[in-house]
């Protein structure tokens, strides 16, 4: 790939396409850049490359002279049967997005991008000698520079060689109309924020769908006109992708996220979210939390022992749950399976999110709340249990690093379905 910028500052466009990747790229031969001077090409002593507009107006427009000399020579300069483009960087152009940067690199061998500068060019060169016009977008630069330089940089990037690897420029934001996911590194905790627990976990196929999810997330939080163009033939995509549409009206967490134990005067909210879930679970068809339970008396137990815990979003309180260092009878008699040996555990007992905060990534917080709290018991071990129907609660496990270690059967109210499956993780010392 060969670019030719026509433009008055060329060292300052050289140095900065001759810079970093592209630079490295540019001296082993991969790609050509090359930054010429309009104003050599002028036919006046004075190097003039600008005058005032016929009909009067403000400001000068550059001439149509020393622009086409320029591209003269370019062209002279480049093989025959280059497959050439030549694009003049304007405010009325079209947008400039990835897609484009694919049609040019795949389409054509030299580029020659256009800066203006003043008012404009003369209209006559456009007419003459441009192929197409490029906007960054709806606002006005003072000069096509920053323009050709960005042109530049998202084209080359994808000539092979250019990048250590496709994937490089595959996975990033536009490529296949969504937004990049979310990337960290180390430390694994800064700041009080942690790294998400299924990134550390090495399943590579479950990573490469949370971060599918992530990005589908993202595109409709922050480009919903993209979004509402997604379209996928796969059946698991477009389930997905369902789910994320549902969930659109979820909060954002916008505000700091912190957690504390619960007092009484927490009890109304943790009531309220309690009935937010047990018609959630209801409509999941999970015969859990379908009776009285869990009711007041529950939480003033837990309150009293010191083992509920209220989660806020800024000064809202947005989740719950219960952590208890006690044994838990019922989980002795686990069936198909078995939990891990030589561990003493806390059993999250009582969880649920308020409904407006499910699909906001507060549930995962939640968690990591949980493990928190179970380390400063001084333990290491985290155990709980949820309804077969319950897939959500299931899932939000699964992705958060715990194992499926059998079935038990729980104490509950007479009639109702005490068959559960347990989950359990093991936290890192």
């Amino acid at each position: 790939m060969r670019i030719d910028i026509m433009t008055l500052f060329p060292d300052t466009v050289n140095a900065v396409l001759h810079e970093s990747i592209l630079g490295r790229a540019a001296k082993k031969g991969i790609v050509e850049i090359n930054c010429v001077q309009i104003r050599d090409y002028t036919d006046n002593k004075q190097n003039q490359v600008d005058d005032y507009p016929y009909g009067g107006g403000w400001g000068c427009v550059m001439m149509a002279q020393p622009l086409k000399a320029c591209l003269d020579a370019i062209t002279a300069a480049s093989p025959e049967t280059a497959r050439r483009c030549v694009i003049y960087l304007s405010p009325q152009g079209r947008p400039f997005t990835q897609e484009t940067a694919r049609r040019l690199q795949r389409d054509y061998d030299q580029l020659v991008l256009v800066c203006g500068h003043y008012e404009g060019v003369d209209e006559r060169f456009i007419e003459a000698c441009v192929d197409e016009e490029i906007s960054l977008g709806d606002f006005v630069l003072t000069g096509g520079e920053i323009a050709a330089m960005a042109v530049a940089d998202a084209v080359c990037r994808l000539v092979p060689g250019v990048l250590s690897d496709e994937a490089c420029y595959t996975g990033e934001s536009h490529w296949d109309g969504l937004l990049e996911y979310p990337q960290y590194t180390r430390p694994e905790l800064w700041e009080g924020r942690a790294v998400p627990e299924i990134l550390l976990n090495g399943d590579h196929a479950r990573v490469e769908r949370w971060r599918f999810r992530k990005q589908l997330e993202r595109t409709r939080d922050k480009r919903p006109d993209m979004f509402a163009k997604l379209r996928f033939a796969d059946k698991e995509d477009r389930k997905l992708l369902e789910e994320v549409r549902k969930g659109r009206d979820a909060k954002r967490l916008t505000e700091p996220l912190s957690y504390r134990a619960a007092t009484e005067a927490d009890l109304p909210d943790i009531l309220r979210i309690v009935e937010e879930a047990r018609a959630s679970l209801r409509e999941l068809g999970a015969d859990q939390w379908q009776g009285p339970y869990p009711a007041a008396e529950h939480f003033r137990f837990d309150l009293a022992r010191g083992e509920c815990f209220a989660v806020f979003h800024g000064a809202e309180l947005a989740a719950f749950f219960t952590l208890s260092t006690r044994h838990e009878v019922s989980y002795d008699a686990i069936t198909d399976g078995r939990w891990t040996e030589g561990l003493e555990a806390c059993v999250l007992h009582r969880a649920a999110v308020a409904k407006a905060y499910r699909g906001s990534g507060l549930s995962a917080y939640l968690l990591r709340c949980v493990e928190e709290q179970t380390r400063a018991f001084g333990l290491r071990c985290v155990r709980t249990d949820t309804h077969r129907k319950n897939k959500p609660m299931q899932k939000l496990l699964r992705e958060n690093g715990y194992r499926y270690r059998g079935n038990i059967e729980v104490r509950c109210e007479p009639g109702h379905d005490t068959a559960r499956q347990a989950y359990e993780k093991v936290l890192k010392k």
